[in-house]
């Protein structure tokens, strides 16, 4: 077993891709020659492309360890090709660590990164953004310094509340960054979707740990997050960005084998997904070895989510 998972972790840890490669998923995790953390998703132009963090650490090693993006893509949930890498942390000079949780999206033909990670001289997490012409990269920093930092925010007292990025623009094109950890931030962004527009708001949801993330569908907008930890999957619903938000319940249990649980929904060819991680590649350390799972999601008349049911197969592909 221990040569195994030693060979697990050389195909896992090795280095990502210079060139395009395709593969075929065979059930869950989608993605099993690396190890994939933190999923978020973006139909566009008929493809699905999915960016994830990588995780890094060598066996049995309890810490997260991430020094890169990675970004896949799809045309039918099921074949997918694997893009030279994007974007990593040294291409921002500000930060010294940490790629953490992200998401991507397009406006006016750019495609814009919101990521989190470790800042290099002001104390704690903090969020960049990166842009690119292609949803494939290369990506470079839009800035030249941090959209938000540790000192900018103040209804959490630890260091690390400013991960967790989420973008929306809704549909009088104002897009809106969320973001988090036991405190869920929310505020404008400006039609250059590189700067703030006004002041950073907070919203009370029961419980809520960090990975938030909206999607609309019939007039209802859905926030989903980390509930507790280990993380189960919650969320709330409104009509309006701005709330009030009513809770909902639970949309998935703690994923197998790891503590974090963090999640993406998307609508491709009349299905919608349900897009996490878990830790099911590696016997121990799962949380530190997560990998991309990709399961149906389904709602019901009024307009409320099933739990989703986490499951071994995955998704068929999508026709």
């Amino acid at each position: 077993m221990d040569k195994i998972i030693a060979l697990l972790f050389v195909i896992c840890y090795y280095p990502a891709l210079s060139q395009d490669t395709s593969f075929a998923s065979t059930g869950n995790p989608i993605i099993r020659h690396k190890f994939t953390a933190d999923p978020a998703a973006m139909v566009h132009n008929g493809k699905v492309y999915l960016y994830t963090g990588h995780d890094q650490a060598p066996p049995r090693h309890n810490g997260y360890q991430m020094h890169e993006w990675l970004v896949f893509s799809s045309s039918d949930m099921v074949n997918w090709t694997e893009h030279a890498v994007p974007l990593r942390v040294k291409d921002f000079t500000w930060a010294k660590a940490d790629a953490w949780a992200s998401q991507v999206i397009e406006r006016n033909r750019k495609f814009y990164w919101y990521v989190a990670l470790e800042h290099g001289s002001i104390e704690g997490k903090a969020i960049g953004v990166a842009v690119s012409d292609s949803p494939t990269g290369p990506f470079k920093d839009a800035r030249g310094s941090a959209l938000v930092t540790n000192d900018m925010t103040k209804a959490a007292t630890i260091r690390w509340d400013d991960i967790d990025p989420s973008v929306y623009v809704d549909e009088k094109g104002q897009a809106w960054l969320f973001w988090g950890n036991t405190a869920c931030y929310y505020a404008k962004l400006k039609d250059n979707m590189t700067e703030l527009d006004g002041e950073i708001k907070t919203i009370s949801l029961p419980k809520f740990t960090e990975a938030p993330y909206i999607h609309k569908r019939n007039g209802w907008y859905y926030l989903t997050y980390a509930y507790e930890f280990p993380e189960k999957t919650a969320y709330a619903m409104s009509r309006s960005l701005e709330g009030p938000w009513e809770y909902k319940g639970f949309l998935n249990e703690i994923a197998g084998n790891c503590n974090t649980n963090h999640q993406s929904v998307i609508e491709f060819k009349g299905k919608w997904y349900f897009i996490y991680h878990n830790g099911a590649l590696v016997p121990d350390a799962g949380s530190f070895h997560r990998s991309v799972c990709i399961d149906y999601l389904y709602y019901n008349k009024d307009g409320t989510m099933k739990r989703v049911a986490m499951t071994s197969e995955g998704v068929p592909s999508a026709r």
